[in-house]
Formats: C-alpha cells, structure tokens, sequence
C-alpha cells in the first residue's frame, strides 16, 4: 500500500495544494447476516463512517471500493452492488483538518459477503465495529445520508441519489 504523498490524489495535492478538488470516489454499506452496519472510527474527523476511498490511477470505482475496504479493515468483499450516488455539495465537500477541501462524487455500494475479521488496518481509523442499525454511534453527516439512502434502496430498488 502506498502512502498517500505516492497516491494520485497525493500527487495532485502537491501541485495544487489546499484549492478544492472534485474527486470520485466510493463509499461501501457492509452487513453481516444480523443486518448490523460495519463502521469506521476516522482518524481526520473523530467521527464514525464507512469504508471507502478514492481511485488509484487506471482502477475503476468497483474495484477500488474492494481494495479501500481490505486496506482499512482487513476484510476481504465478495460480490458488491451500487444502489446509489452522492454528490450533493451540501454534504459531499469536505474540509479536512489539515485545509485541503475536496467535493466528493461517490458511487455508493453494499456488499453483504466478506471473509476475515475486521481490524483497524491503516492509521486511517481509530475503531472499527459492527453496529444495529437503530444503535449507531454519531456518523459524519454524508454517511447518515449514505445509510438513509441505502434504506429507501432496499424498500424501493430505485436507485438513489443523494
């Protein structure tokens, strides 16, 4: 894994510094078979959210969205499917605590099959857990959204924009 100076997104920071960016990106809902929501203590925000990231130079959404999971927790996605979009600048730009500003347009997934044990994998989390999704802690408000969109996903099937 490299580190993030080494990443296309690293890179890019170097030349244009703090400017806001518009960056893809992909965030993924993982359920385990009692319908509980893994989650992600970050590091940058001390808020809980889901596991995601951006794209590395050549690597489509899908695919980066299976190797930012196995990179930050340590498990392993099977089959993942997209049911949603987010991109509302009310909730998709993000100021991180070292001023670099970035408007995410995030393909959202859901996975329900994976194999390991969930770990904190890199210096991105502080905890990682499995939560009821009437009993989660206070998430960073894009993933709330993620997590409302993903229900009218499964009670509707229409795909969601957000």
């Amino acid at each position: 894994m490299a580190g993030f100076s080494d990443s296309y997104l690293g890179r890019l920071r170097a030349e244009v510094g703090s400017r806001l960016l518009l960056v893809p990106g992909a965030r993924v809902v993982i359920e385990n078979e009692r319908g509980e929501i893994f989650l992600q203590l970050r590091t940058d925000f001390r808020l809980w959210g889901l596991p995601g990231g951006v794209p590395d130079e050549g690597e489509a959404l899908e695919t980066a969205a299976i190797r930012e999971v196995e990179e930050e927790t340590g498990l392993v996605l099977g089959a993942i499917s997209a049911f949603g979009f987010a991109s509302d600048p009310a909730h998709e730009v993000w100021t991180y605590p070292n001023g670099h500003v970035c408007h995410y347009h995030t393909l959202l997934f859901h996975a329900a099959s994976y194999t390991g044990t969930p770990r904190v994998a890199d210096d991105e989390s502080l905890r990682v857990g499995w939560f009821a999704p009437d009993g989660l802690p206070e998430l960073m408000p894009c993933m709330a959204r993620t997590l409302a969109a993903y229900g009218r996903f499964k009670a509707t099937g229409a795909f969601q924009f957000t």
